[in-house]
Parts: C-alpha cells; sequence; structure tokens
C-alpha cells in the first residue's frame, strides 16, 4: 500500500505519501494564493523523498474542505486527475475531520472562512462529529460552547477568534489539517479496498468571484 494524501482546504498546502509501516515523506507549505502552484511539487518532493514515482501509488486521500473555492478546486481537481490516470480509488474526507483527528476528549475545530466567520465542527469523546460542519460568525460558535460544557478548540479560526474563546484554546495545537492525519484516516478503508464517497467539495457558501453582470448603459437610450 501507498497512499498519497493531501489538504488544500486552508492557507497550507499539506502532502504525504504513507506506506504499510507509517509516514514515509511530508510537506507543508502556507501561501493562501497560491494552492495551484505548490501542491504538483510538493507531490513531487514526496514522492522523490521516498524514492517512489505516481506509478507506484495505490490510493489517494485529499480534504473536501470546507474551505474557500478555489484552494479546495485545486485539490480535488488533482486527486481526480491522478485518481483516473493511475487507476486507483480517491478518497475525500472532511478537512475539520482530519484536524480533530488524534485529539482525545470532546473537540470542536475552527477554520478561517474570512468574512469575520469560522468554519467548524464539533467531536464527542469518541471522535464523531455531533455537529456541522457550518460556517458561521465567532460568536454563534461561542454560544454553541457555552450551552456545550467540556469542548477544547482548535484550528487556525480558533486562533484568529481566541478572544472569543479564551477557557476552551489548546495550547500548542495544530493550526492546519496535517496530510500525515489525513492518509492515517483513510488507510484501513484503503486497505480494506473499500470504494470511496464521490469527490465532492464542501464549500457550504457560494464562492467569493461571481461572473460579471450584465454591463449597464451609460448613455440615454
Amino acid at each position: 500500500m501507498l497512499l498519497l494524501a493531501f489538504d488544500t482546504s486552508t492557507p497550507a498546502v499539506t502532502v504525504a505519501l504513507c506506506g504499510d509501516h507509517g509516514v514515509l515523506a511530508q510537506s507543508m507549505d502556507v501561501d493562501a494564493r497560491r494552492h495551484g502552484e505548490l501542491l504538483a511539487p510538493a507531490i513531487a518532493r514526496v514522492l522523490a523523498a521516498a524514492d517512489a514515482v505516481p506509478g507506484d501509488l495505490t490510493a489517494i486521500a485529499v480534504g473536501a474542505g470546507p474551505g474557500p473555492y478555489t484552494g479546495l478546486r485545486v485539490g480535488l481537481v488533482t486527486a481526480a486527475t491522478l485518481a483516473d490516470a493511475l487507476g486507483v480509488p480517491a478518497y475525500p474526507v472532511c478537512s475539520l475531520d482530519i484536524l480533530a483527528a488524534g485529539h482525545a476528549g470532546p473537540v470542536l475545530v475552527a477554520t478561517d472562512a474570512r468574512r469575520h466567520e469560522v468554519y467548524w465542527a464539533a467531536y464527542d469523546a469518541a471522535g464523531l462529529r455531533v455537529a456541522g460542519p457550518s460556517v458561521d460568525r465567532p460568536p454563534v460558535v461561542r454560544e454553541w460552547l457555552e450551552a456545550h460544557a467540556g469542548y477544547a478548540v482548535l484550528g487556525d479560526g480558533a486562533l484568529l477568534y481566541a478572544d472569543e474563546f479564551p477557557d476552551n484554546m489548546i495550547p500548542e495545537h495544530p493550526r492546519y489539517p496535517a496530510a500525515s492525519a489525513l492518509a492515517h484516516l483513510v488507510l484501513p478503508d484503503a486497505v480494506a479496498g473499500l470504494d470511496p464517497e464521490p469527490l465532492t467539495p464542501i464549500y457550504l457558501r457560494r464562492p467569493d468571484a461571481t461572473p460579471p453582470g450584465p454591463r449597464k448603459q451609460v448613455t440615454p437610450a
């Protein structure tokens, strides 16, 4: 088994290559405006570090968001293209699930959604998602936390609005979804040969960019 995992749902482009005995190589670049430029070189870099080539891959794992339109499109189109070209399955995973993986106890994950909002989801002590994914302003998330005691908070959205969650923050927690954590989430399904879900992005809202409207008439008819 050789699984390539990557996530582009946040300003970070994270990539990891996982084999039967764990993570073989990984990479992270943070630049919110260069997902399209960074992903392919990062994939090439981790493959080279493990002395592997694309034809060696047996499965793909990709973060499906929520996240900005452009970043998610880069990741999901790359996953679909590789899966089709290589004839291997591509497994999408909610990117908030990736951040929550490996944390004991109830946890709420929040990432930056821009527009003074966060993407968020909450997970119980067993790691099961009990709320979200949703997009809201930080005070709305704080109200949810006040109604559900015992939840710690992590993610770059939590850091950005840390004053909203002063009693819940996990110190030194991951800011962005790690591709190595994504690989570990998907590996059991890939080894078992389970069919993946469709590669559907989780946008939660319309893209910031919209098609231009009709031209306005500036002279009298």
